[in-house]
């Protein structure tokens, strides 16, 4: 729940709240959130700065370092790294959370680069490939750069716990799922073996961040960035697959459907912003391909569309219990999650 000051005005008004006590509230709302990210211009400068910083170790990468050599990657990799970690210490001593969170990132970001470095200056790399590559092609030996940067995210994570630190061990994951099938395929790399382990490799991760969520939700969300990827690794791998039956692409509208529901109740946008476009593409292709050509689709689909307007109403009238009666069969740490997300 949102508290805005025209609330606390409006409160001050109707004599609820006395108008020292409402500046007082709204003084200890901002110390509370002062590391939240939010859309103000000092954060977006934070933000911008940091991935730019970022993406020139990783996405804008050139060929101009190769004439470092593997050696010259190397420790020009550990410098960048040990500069992000003096920031972070100092950002971190100065109690600036949200830069501090992006330099440890920077480090992590900067760890597949060094370990690049490290294999071609021990003569290790199998082939004629570049860094720059890591980000456009799938290859199993980029493997070895991942479990480095899962290991060493893993330890600045734990070291500086800054929800931001999440997003390269989550997108690493990502990565690796892609690496895994040349791995598993060898040379016959088919889409549907990608699919597969593209799907399984989602449901995975959605059930590791359902675990961080229940265990430091109390905390920071440390889980946004491992549902993100988890959710698009998840739908992109089910939505890319293809049959000529109508069932299976029925109980992909209502895995869709389960999506919406498993988003807003765990107030995860990513499930509900997937689950609708899965759910339209699926009724596009009823109103385009099934009933091309009936008039009476348009006017189910309204029926539909009313009736869950209605179904609305009766949610908003029955919630408390009908939440109460679900919340009673749960276990405790899930129970305690859903009751964090609805406050």
């Amino acid at each position: 729940m949102k508290i805005t000051r025209k609330q606390l005005t409006s409160a001050v008004e109707h004599g609820i709240l006395s108008a020292t006590q409402a500046d007082s509230l709204i003084e200890f709302i901002q110390r509370q959130t002062a590391d939240v990210p939010r859309f103000t211009f000092t954060h977006v400068l934070y933000y911008l700065g940091g991935l730019m910083a970022i993406g020139a170790m990783t996405l804008f990468m050139n060929l101009g370092w190769e004439s470092f050599g593997g050696a010259g990657i190397f420790f020009l990799s550990l410098l960048y790294a040990g500069v992000g970690l003096k920031l972070t210490n100092h950002f971190a001593s100065r109690q600036l959370s949200i830069p501090a969170g992006i330099t440890a990132t920077f480090v992590v970001c900067m760890t597949p680069l060094a370990i690049y470095g490290l294999q071609h200056w021990l003569g290790l790399w199998p082939d004629e490939s570049q860094y720059r590559d890591y980000h456009r092609y799938v290859k199993w030996h980029w493997l070895y750069m991942e479990l480095g940067t899962l290991a060493v995210g893993v330890i600045v994570a734990w070291r500086y716990k800054y929800p931001f630190l999440i997003m390269p061990i989550a997108f690493t994951l990502w990565y690796m799922s892609m690496d895994i099938v040349a791995i598993i395929g060898g040379g016959a790399i088919t889409w549907e073996l990608r699919q597969q382990v593209s799907m399984y490799t989602g449901l995975l991760m959605i059930a590791l961040a359902v675990w961080v969520d229940i265990r430091a939700h109390h905390t920071a969300d440390y889980a946004f960035w491992i549902y993100l990827f988890g959710v698009l690794a998840f739908w992109g791998g089910l939505s890319m697959q293809h049959s000529d039956s109508e069932l299976a692409k029925f109980m992909y509208f209502c895995t869709n459907l389960f999506m919406i529901c498993v988003g807003v109740l765990l107030v995860r946008r990513i499930f509900v912003v997937c689950g609708a476009l899965g759910a339209y593409g699926y009724l596009g292709h009823l109103a385009f391909s099934v009933f091309k050509d009936s008039w009476m689709f348009p006017v189910a689909l309204t029926a539909m569309g009313l009736s869950l307007i209605y179904l609305g109403i009766l949610w908003q009238k029955y919630e408390q219990r009908l939440i109460q009666k679900f919340h009673n069969i749960l276990p405790a740490p899930l129970k305690s999650l859903l009751a964090s997300k609805r406050g």
